[in-house]
């Protein structure tokens, strides 16, 4: 069975939100029209705690983009973002929700962050999204979302390691970085997983 995953199409990611991801917004209307293709849709919400150690804002001397370790791992600090209770968590309202089938919340732990879907950045903690996907019957995975060359990038690598067939859909996506995207692009590619677009899917 195919699933579609609608990595972190949230307020805070879009134009006007306080991580922007540029363009973000104009997937949105692909992603709906991707969806009723797909036999499970679920989703992915970044649900950070007010003062969490990702935000550059948590560091005193730190900007926004700075990198850092953050107990023992590589850390990018951002502007505060999808902080819980907060309007900028929200799926985007253009977003068509009645298909996705369930949310997995992720960031939640003050002190490491979450780009993948599946785990925290130290691969400490699951969300239980690959055991929810291999309950459902789930063998094949199709990633959307936002950003392109973090979290569903990251995302897609956690879904090949757990063993789902994995579809990387470029034009459902878009990236913080275009270098960034491309690097990340070359690299699934050269793990296996299957970078295509849209229109793959979409013509018959």
């Amino acid at each position: 069975m195919k699933a579609l995953l609608l990595i972190d199409i949230q307020n805070d990611f879009v134009p006007g939100g306080r991580l922007a991801v540029p363009d973000g917004d104009a997937i949105i209307p692909l992603v709906n029209a991707l969806q009723p293709l797909f036999d499970l849709v679920v989703a992915s919400q970044d649900w950070h705690p007010v003062g969490h150690e990702s935000f550059a804002s948590s560091h005193a001397g730190h900007e926004p983009f700075n990198h850092i370790e953050l107990h023992g791992l590589p850390q990018t600090l951002w502007p505060d973002h999808c902080v819980q209770e907060t309007t900028g968590t929200d799926l985007h309202p253009a977003l068509d929700t009645r298909r996705i089938e369930a949310i997995f919340r992720k960031g939640m732990a003050l002190e490491i962050d979450s780009y993948s879907a599946f785990y925290d950045n130290g691969h400490r903690k699951s969300t239980g999204l690959a055991d929810y996907l291999r309950g459902r019957g789930a063998t094949e995975v199709y990633l959307v979302g936002l950003a392109g060359d973090f979290c569903v990038y990251f995302s897609a690598l956690d879904a090949q390691a757990e063993g789902f067939a994995t579809h990387f859909i470029t034009d459902a996506t878009r990236p913080i970085s275009a270098e960034g995207f491309q690097a990340a692009l070359a690299d699934m590619q050269a793990r296996g997983i299957q970078v295509l677009e849209s229109q793959a899917l979409l013509v018959p």
